[in-house]
């Protein structure tokens, strides 16, 4: 792999980390909305990630691990799945949202779980952004090499 390579591979993970964080936002802007129908109620939504792998060349590999060199090449973001933990049911008969039962449904978001998540994925974009940061340093000293 290339020292230019890590630079695709840091920013699919940015970009994927990114897609967290507005995932999450979502999420934690959604806490709290209520509805009177389970079907119309806002349900926490999680980002869906996979590896890409290195394709592979038709040029016999140079290494003695050909077999174990499946490098990956990124991430990239398949999808984005709704949550499907049961909803919130109370009972407040005096709410405007409030169902003929008197029940309002919450949504299935743990605000302290969503700013777990938050710091992890925050913590990950910046851990790339390093990375990125550091292969620019080195690009940079091998440049100066032949001076």
């Amino acid at each position: 792999m290339s020292l230019t390579g890590v630079f695709n591979i840091a920013g699919s993970g940015m970009s994927a980390q990114s897609t967290r964080l507005n995932t999450i936002s979502s999420n934690i802007a959604n806490a709290e909305t209520v509805s009177s129908s389970v079907d119309e109620t806002y349900r926490a939504r999680h980002p869906v990630f996979a590896t890409v792998l290195q394709q592979a060349s038709g040029a016999p590999s140079q290494s003695l691990f050909a077999e174990q060199d499946q490098a990956g090449a990124g991430v990239q973001v398949l999808g984005i799945v709704e949550d499907n933990a049961e909803l919130m049911p109370r009972y407040e008969p005096n709410h405007p949202a409030a169902d003929e039962n008197g029940y309002v449904y919450y949504p299935n978001v743990n605000v302290v779980e969503e700013m777990a998540d938050m710091i992890s994925a925050s913590r990950s974009f910046q851990t790339n952004a390093e990375l990125m940061n550091t292969a620019k340093t080195m690009l940079q000293k091998v440049l100066t090499l032949g001076q």
